[in-house]
């Protein structure tokens, strides 16, 4: 009896505790990324368009590279004729028929080699434009034929988490002390009479210069971005009266 009685007292002093704070919020992507190619070259196709669901690591576009698989073919021909020559002397220096000096200048050739295909493979693969993480394509700004250029980069797609959102939320300063990371957002998404509640899982360390206000960001799911909307953080001072 005495258990449930101060279970009941402490839901009261909690309840007289919580402070009610309004907040306005917009919504963003909790991931947003404009894509690139960091290559110049004509692209060849894309593979993806507006609302187009990703993977990470799904090919999205590439460009031209007839070229390049060109020089790569020719030097993995170049690398099949140094390793016969390096396994060659390599047989020979253990007959002492030629000393190691020599046999260094066909390990050097060879070596060489296998750095320069390395390297065209690396270029080959900035032809190739992939998906940074799961998501939604929201945007689609190159077409086949166009010319893009490393120097000058041209945002080709613009990508965003395909579920999971930020509510950059703001209120008033002289309420900063209060809101804390954990604390409940209860909200409404304008047009929708549909009542969500989130967390808080980030404060920034700032006040907004301009408008006194502190942001703090709240999780959520599955509402559009760019949508807004307002709400109350349910705080409780009860920390510090003890």
């Amino acid at each position: 009896m005495r258990t449930l009685l101060l279970s009941l007292l402490l839901t009261t002093f909690s309840m007289v505790q919580a402070k009610e704070v309004y907040a306005t919020f917009t919504v963003f992507a909790k991931k947003s990324a404009d894509l690139a190619f960091n290559y110049s070259g004509i692209v060849k196709e894309y593979n993806v368009d507006i609302m187009s669901v990703v993977k990470k690591g799904d090919v999205l576009a590439t460009l031209n590279s007839d070229d390049l698989i060109a020089t790569n073919n020719a030097s993995k021909v170049t690398l099949k004729y140094a390793k016969l020559d390096y396994e060659r002397h390599k047989e020979l220096l253990k007959k002492n028929l030629i000393d190691k000096s020599q046999l260094d200048k066909y390990a050097m050739a060879y070596d060489a080699i296998k750095a320069q295909i390395k390297l065209e493979e690396t270029i080959f693969d900035k032809t190739i434009l992939r998906a940074p993480f799961d998501g939604v394509i929201t945007k689609r700004m190159i077409e086949n034929g166009d010319v893009v250029s490393g120097q000058m980069l041209k945002t080709a797609f613009n990508i965003q988490s395909t579920h999971k959102r930020i509510l950059v939320a703001e209120f008033d300063q002289k309420y900063s002390n209060d809101v804390k990371i954990g604390d409940a957002f209860v909200y409404h998404v304008d047009g929708d009479d549909k009542q969500y509640t989130g967390k808080v899982f980030r404060i920034y360390p700032t006040v907004n210069e301009k408008s006194r206000k502190v942001s703090v960001q709240v999780a959520a799911e599955d509402i559009k971005v760019g949508l807004f909307g307002d709400g109350v953080f349910i705080t409780s001072d009860a920390d510090k009266t003890e």
